[in-house]
């Protein structure tokens, strides 16, 4: 059976160019994914000074990549829900509001992993 998206190395530089195109639509159309992957990167170093071992610089580094993940997820929720209809919803709020939902707690995540790095190396 043929897939429409090829097998092999072809799927895979099929699902990268998609990737890049779904992270260059993120960037373009939707600011909280710009401000929070402005966030990340310039956590890369902090938490280089920050952490004590290289699991924890992952950790500091992950979290902020969950949150990326998420909020990807969340904008994919929200353009979905505009294209079925733009009229007000219930089910349409809910979904959004949902995926509001899981970037706050990706958020407290990272204030709880930075928090913990910070009051273990100045504590």
């Amino acid at each position: 059976m043929l897939k429409p998206n090829g097998v092999g190395l072809g799927r895979i530089i099929k699902a990268a160019k998609c990737s890049m195109q779904g992270f260059a639509a993120s960037w373009k159309h939707e600011s909280a994914f710009r401000q929070e992957t402005t966030l990340a990167v310039i956590s890369v170093p902090l938490a280089a000074w920050l952490a004590n071992s290289v699991s924890q610089f992952a950790l500091l580094v992950g979290v902020w990549c969950l949150v990326l993940v998420v909020e990807l997820l969340n904008s994919a929720i929200e353009s979905l829900t505009d294209r079925v209809g733009l009229e007000r919803h219930e089910l349409s709020g809910r979904a959004k509001d949902m995926g509001s939902a899981a970037v706050f707690v990706s958020l407290v995540i990272v204030a709880l992993v930075w928090g913990a790095a910070l009051y273990e190396r100045f504590v």
